[in-house]
């Protein structure tokens, strides 16, 4: 039995870029007779260090109330064209035949179809309808680093074949117009849209996957989520986060490289999910970690805000496009709802 690796990875955003001046500026105008002391809560746009997002609707659409069946639909249509758009990159790059993909990993939190999107995108590529398929839902942030270890998992199994990866998540979809509390007023200051998918293939080419190790938090279920609510999904998260990072993640990182039987020392490169600035500077801490170590995290961050389960792997895209392989380990790393932590370890 080979190796899995990483072949190649491709990205889609959607049309509407904007920069982070004009959605505050639209939130104050849109919050600013509804929710008190505003004023003091709208640095929160430029404190994230985010400059530019991209949405999968112009800003007038999210002025208006829409209900969760208008939203989803929305997010069917968008969705399955940027899940064919990125996918079509990797397959592109990849060199590789359609009837040379054995299975479809889908991972999503932001919208929700039935068959699921995964039906419809092998359709779309041409693959064989034999395909295995594999939707996973409610992952959020951790989605990306967890599809990841488990299509190396699968792949294992495919008798040559390859496992297609794709996550894409339309965070803007989910906004909930007439709900002005805190929470929601830092969601819109961070989430944006986008999709990626990756090709995970035995003896490949690319990084190969060593390991993964999966953690869940007990009782935590209040730490990030979604709440739902007739008008849709409403975002859930604590304060706590930056905190929980600092205190458990150098156990669990040290476990996991336990029973990865390496030295964390060895560990020499992070690619990160960007869940926000204060969620990265606790990284850093917690794991004594150089700026530049999280360089590639930040710049994911400025350029598309957090994407959810797909930002992961923009910021592996961006390693790897400027980082020549050398043998060394590096980890990927998330954390999301459960409360939980899903890491993986690869060598490039």
């Amino acid at each position: 039995m080979g190796n899995p690796q990483i072949v190649s990875i491709g990205t889609a955003i959607p049309p509407y870029t904007l920069q982070q001046e004009e959605i505050k500026e639209f939130v104050a105008a849109l919050f600013q007779t509804k929710m008190a002391h505003l004023e003091r809560l709208l640095p929160v746009f430029e404190n994230g260090l985010i400059k530019v997002r991209h949405l999968s609707r112009p800003l007038a659409w999210y002025q208006e109330v829409h209900s969760f069946a208008e939203a989803n639909k929305t997010y069917e249509e968008t969705a399955l064209a940027l899940a064919e758009e990125a996918s079509a990159k990797v397959i592109e790059q990849a060199g590789i035949r359609a009837d040379e993909i054995g299975m479809v990993i889908y991972i999503s939190s932001t919208g929700i179809a039935t068959p699921t999107m995964d039906a419809k995108i092998i359709q779309r590529l041409g693959l064989s309808p034999h395909t295995a398929r594999v939707p996973i839902w409610g992952l959020g942030c951790a989605g990306g680093v967890a599809g990841l270890a488990r299509a190396s998992e699968l792949v294992q199994m495919l008798h040559g074949k390859a496992v297609l990866l794709i996550a894409v998540e339309l965070c803007s979809l989910t906004f909930q117009r007439n709900d002005y509390s805190k929470a929601n007023l830092v969601g819109t200051s961070l989430f944006g849209d986008g999709a990626a998918a990756a090709l995970i293939a035995v003896n490949g080419g690319g990084p190969t996957v060593c390991g993964s190790y999966s953690t869940l938090f007990p009782a935590t279920e209040d730490i990030m989520g979604w709440d739902v609510t007739e008008s849709g999904l409403k975002v859930r998260f604590s304060r706590d986060i930056p905190s929980i990072v600092r205190k458990y993640l150098p156990e669990l990182t040290g476990k996991a490289c336990d029973k990865w039987d390496i030295d964390i020392n060895s560990i020499q490169h992070y690619v990160v999910h960007p869940g926000g600035v204060k969620v990265l500077n606790a990284y850093a801490d917690s794991l004594r970690l150089s700026d530049d170590k999280l360089d590639h995290a930040y710049k994911v961050l400025a350029s598309y805000g957090n994407m959810s389960s797909v930002s992961v792997l923009f910021v592996l895209n961006s390693f790897l496009a400027s980082t020549p392989p050398t043998g060394e380990y590096g980890l990927m790393l998330a954390l999301g709802p459960g409360f939980s932590a899903e890491q993986v370890l690869f060598r490039w």
